[in-house]
């Protein structure tokens, strides 16, 4: 069984490499909210809606001082071509060995159409400013999740 990061923890550091060939370190985000995101794959239905519900919602998200970070499996290169064709604002990671998915508890046994596999089930966690998980959410449906992660930010405020 995955680990299962809960609210009140210290949220698990990593880093990754990112869609512009950059590194990041979670860590190096302190100080600021981040909104830790996990999603299957890139340019499908599901998570198209979700990363474009978190662009829609950038303005909001910058007035409460919280950093978007998109995780799944694909490579740079395809992060890049789905970040460019949706004009996201914000930074998505590179986690092709699902590790740090693994670790959040986002990676779990799925079943679709009634075939069971391992992947990443959309998971989201606001992390605060001092690097403790404030708010968790488990298998997220991607109409309108943004405004639930800024209602759940304003409650941090």
């Amino acid at each position: 069984m995955a680990d299962w990061i809960e609210e009140g923890t210290k949220a698990p550091d990593f880093t990754l490499p990112t869609d512009d060939g950059g590194r990041l370190k979670l860590s190096s985000c302190r100080g600021k909210a981040v909104v830790l995101y996990f999603y299957p794959k890139d340019d499908t239905p599901g998570c198209t809606k979700e990363a474009c519900g978190f662009r829609d919602a950038s303005a909001a998200l910058d007035a409460r001082g919280a950093v978007v970070l998109g995780v799944s499996r694909d490579s740079a290169a395809s992060h890049a071509k789905f970040r460019d064709k949706y004009a996201l604002p914000f930074t998505l990671l590179v986690d092709a060995d699902h590790a740090v998915a693994e670790h959040y508890g986002a990676w779990r046994e799925k079943t679709l159409y009634g075939k069971t596999s391992m992947g990443i089930v959309r998971s989201t966690f606001i992390i605060d400013p001092a690097g403790r998980v404030a708010k968790v959410f488990r298998s997220v449906k991607a109409e309108g999740h943004a405004g639930k992660v800024l209602e759940a930010l304003a409650e941090l405020a």
